[in-house]
């Protein structure tokens, strides 16, 4: 017999197991790389951090030391065509008439001391449109519901008698409830991200929606960035 079948290996047999083991180890990292290649890459989840988003939305409407700032007029032009403000006005025809008001969409619908208990029938005779939302100015309150329907609105007002519309949206003091509707028309006709369409009211106006309607205008502006209507500036 060979005393070298039972001795140590020769050196030739070392290579020999050497290279088996790389070729082994090639073809295996050569598989793992094809199985990654058709894996497709898992999407990236959707950020639901509000929160962020709402610290920015309350920094744009406060002051440099955190502070809210009461509306300083009765309503504002806040884009063109486009009025908010507060119920003195919205119960004030002559005051709407000068101001060439054809449409009035109430924000807050409805006979409790935090609405303003106005209806078509009150505008009778002065030839302006209305429309009525009977929302809540209370955090919990989803008035997002609405958003589609106010911005129809707005969007019909503005064309009416061929792009010569002014709409007055009003709520009680013109600041949380209508400013929000007013945003959201924004956004949806205008495609404006919610930061561009708050900074755009504010910046005519002294605002401050309550927290539960800006996160409901995050959310929107999440849904339009998704399908791809708006862009974050």
């Amino acid at each position: 017999m060979d005393v070298r079948a039972r001795g140590k290996p020769t050196p030739v047999c070392h290579v020999q197991r050497l290279i088996s083991r790389l070729l082994r180890a090639f073809i295996r990292d050569m598989k793992n790389k094809k199985n990654l290649q058709a894996k497709p890459s898992p999407k990236k989840a959707p950020d639901m951090s509000f929160e962020v988003s709402l610290q920015q939305l309350n920094d744009l409407l406060t002051d440099e030391s955190g502070l809210y700032s009461w509306p300083t007029k009765h309503c504002h032009e806040v884009y063109p065509r486009i009025y908010v403000g507060n119920a003195f006005v919205a119960t004030n025809v002559l005051r709407l008439k000068r101001l060439g008001i054809t449409h009035i969409l109430n924000a807050a619908e409805g006979n409790s001391f935090m609405h303003v208990n106005t209806n078509a029938e009150f505008y009778s005779g002065s030839g302006i449109t209305y429309h009525g939302i009977p929302a809540n100015d209370t955090d919990h309150f989803d008035i997002s519901v609405f958003f589609e329907d106010a911005a129809d609105f707005i969007a019909k007002a503005l064309a009416y008698k061929n792009g010569k519309g002014k709409v007055y949206v009003h709520c009680r003091e013109g600041y949380s409830r209508s400013p929000t509707l007013v945003i959201a028309y924004l956004m949806l006709r205008q495609n404006l991200d919610v930061h561009t369409a708050l900074a755009t009211v504010r910046h005519k106006r002294e605002i401050g929606p309550n927290d539960g309607f800006l996160r409901q205008l995050c959310i929107l502006n999440q849904r339009l960035v998704a399908e791809g209507r708006i862009w974050n500036q």
